[in-house]
């Protein structure tokens, strides 16, 4: 490790005892920070003093701290003295990037219940699983999600007991037919900015959250995240931040407010790692209806947007489109990339555009971690693109082999975490529970990584998408990288399809860019350049469309597999 390693001398600074970062030992050993909140409900109360700063920016009108907070207390007394709801019940939040998801998600905290945020792409089907799961008291849903979720609401009225259902930005004619549990939100008694919170105990072992896996290989899971825990994720980006501005030479806390473009969809972790960032600071969070570069492009310009988060598809997306356009993204200050394994090239190609103006940063998290745990920016990340980052001080780091041991620097096995972030296991599945967690309470991410002599995180690739052909491992994150370095290449996934000899042999679906030509035999030379003879791609598919992805920007492997199969 080395001595002089300035960034390791910040992360002392910040992490020495009586420091904002100090870290003690829990009871089972694990990390966690001395100080900070322990409670979301603690988190979002200190954001009452941000008062008239604007928070969430939208086409349909923006909340100034002060009225998202007075919203959220009305909705939270609401749930508390008129629906008589209890600690523990949980509130359904299905809709769209709509301010009030804000508004939905921090008057359960403020109430005691436990927010589950679905995806607001499932089908009706998906919806019914996860309610049925998760039987919830409330039920929050705008109006385009309503039709999906109501075939569920009907049945359940046989059923022992039926959520009330609050919808947002719906219409009248949704309303009626004799629902008599549904309400309008836009009808709900004004916000009173005088009348606090419900007056309810909440406590950091409370359970705060159930987030839905994204069930790219099977039923998602409900994995359950404690107050205590999501409080712990409410502050790693507070730490990066932090050290991200030593980095730079400057002093944490200093300077305007971030303003944000919020490219996630809530529900995902990655979007609640975006927005604690930006409440912790007082920042603000300018929402898009659905994902376009181009009306990227123009908020970005209209709000004088500093900070861009998003998928790296997205990202790459946006600096096409400022290409393009020759827009030279004047505001943005920094331009961050998560929910997926950004292209190693990602950054080299923001630097040659920007210079060293705009600050790269990547990092790794997943639902079990609540969000981001390490990170990678600045020169750092220029330097090594590979890398996902080290941990934030209230989480360790494991390179476990076969059996569970420790494997030393550099060597391939799978990543396992631990630390105060992380959730306490998955909602009515004790099984799924033990085969995730280990007795000393680290979690089996199901990643391959190594780890830098610094530190560093290096993401491999996933368990189940490494290839085995002919006894040789190939992991397909390497192989996608080196095909996004082509130049006409625009997307690229890699996987394993049989073989009856060797087992297993190497497949890519590539998307080109418009006008493109590159064929399957220059493409397979382009990565022979780069890699040994055995990672080259045997079949190589072009494919006009996009590549299928969830709505968290992951790649739909399972449809390419069958495309391939067809093919």
């Amino acid at each position: 490790m080395p001595n002089n390693d300035p960034l390791r001398a910040a992360e002392a600074a910040l992490t020495a005892p009586g420091a904002p970062f100090e870290v003690v030992r829990a009871e089972d050993g694990s990390p966690l920070y001395a100080d900070g909140p322990r409670t979301l409900r603690e988190f979002v109360e200190a954001t009452w003093a941000y008062g008239d700063r604007p928070f969430l920016v939208a086409e349909s009108g923006t909340y100034t701290y002060g009225e998202f907070f007075a919203a959220a207390c009305a909705l939270a007394r609401r749930f508390v003295e008129e629906y008589g709801l209890v600690p523990g019940d949980r509130a359904v939040i299905a809709m769209r990037n709509h301010p009030e998801w804000q508004v939905a998600f921090w008057a359960a905290q403020l109430a005691g219940l436990v927010a589950v945020p679905l995806n607001g792409w499932w089908t009706g089907a998906e919806f019914a699983y996860a309610l049925d799961d998760c039987a919830p008291g409330v039920l929050l849903v705008d109006g385009e999600r309503l039709p999906q979720v109501e075939p569920w609401l009907i049945g359940r009225k046989a059923r022992e007991r039926r959520p009330r259902v609050v919808v947002f930005h719906g219409d009248a004619g949704q309303l009626g037919g004799g629902r008599g549990a549904y309400e309008a939100y836009e009808g709900i008694r004004g916000a009173d900015p005088l009348l606090g919170p419900p007056d309810v105990d909440v406590r950091a072992e409370d359970d705060a959250t159930i987030i839905y896996t994204s069930g790219t290989t099977g039923r998602p899971k409900g994995a359950v995240a404690t107050h205590l825990a999501q409080a712990g994720a409410a502050t790693h980006p507070r730490f990066h931040a932090a050290l991200a501005a030593l980095a730079r030479g400057e002093v944490p806390g200093q300077g305007p407010a971030p303003v944000s473009l919020m490219t996630f969809p809530f529900f995902h972790v990655a979007a609640f790692t975006a927005v604690y960032a930006a409440m912790a600071a007082g920042g603000s969070l300018v929402l898009m209806r659905k994902w376009d570069a181009g009306r990227a492009l123009a908020l970005i310009r209209e709000h004088h947007v500093t900070y861009y988060a998003g998928v790296p598809t997205t990202a790459l997306q946006l600096l096409d489109a400022a290409e393009a356009a020759g827009d030279g993204l004047e505001s943005l200050a920094m331009l961050n990339t998560g929910g997926a394994a950004a292209p190693a090239g990602l950054v080299g190609r923001l630097t040659a555009r920007h210079g060293e103006r705009i600050e790269p940063r990547n990092g790794y998290g997943l639902t079990e971690t609540s969000g981001g745990v390490l990170a990678n920016f600045g020169a750092a990340y220029r330097a090594d693109p590979g890398s996902v980052g080290r941990p934030a001080p209230a989480v360790e780091v494991r390179i476990a082999g076969p059996d569970g041991q420790a494997l030393a620097e550099g060597e391939v096995g799978e990543l396992w975490l631990r630390g105060q972030s992380l959730v306490r296991g998955y909602w009515n599945d004790p099984d799924a529970t033990s085969r995730a967690f280990t007795d000393g309470g680290w979690f089996r991410t199901g990643d391959l990584a190594t780890v830098r002599d610094d530190g560093r995180v290096g993401i491999v690739d996933r368990i189940k998408d490494m290839v085995i052909r002919g006894g040789e491992n190939v992991y397909c994150v390497e192989v996608e990288s080196v095909l996004h370095d082509h130049p006409e290449v625009l997307d690229a996934a890699v996987l394993g399809v049989p073989h009856p000899v060797l087992g297993e042999e190497v497949a890519a679906v590539v998307q080109l860019r418009a006008g493109a030509v590159a064929g399957a035999e220059e493409l397979r030379a382009h990565v022979g350049r780069s890699l040994a003879a055995f990672k080259v791609p045997a079949h190589v598919l072009v494919r006009e469309g996009p590549l299928p992805r969830n709505a968290t920007g992951k790649v739909l492997k399972r449809e390419l597999r069958g495309e391939m199969g067809e093919r």
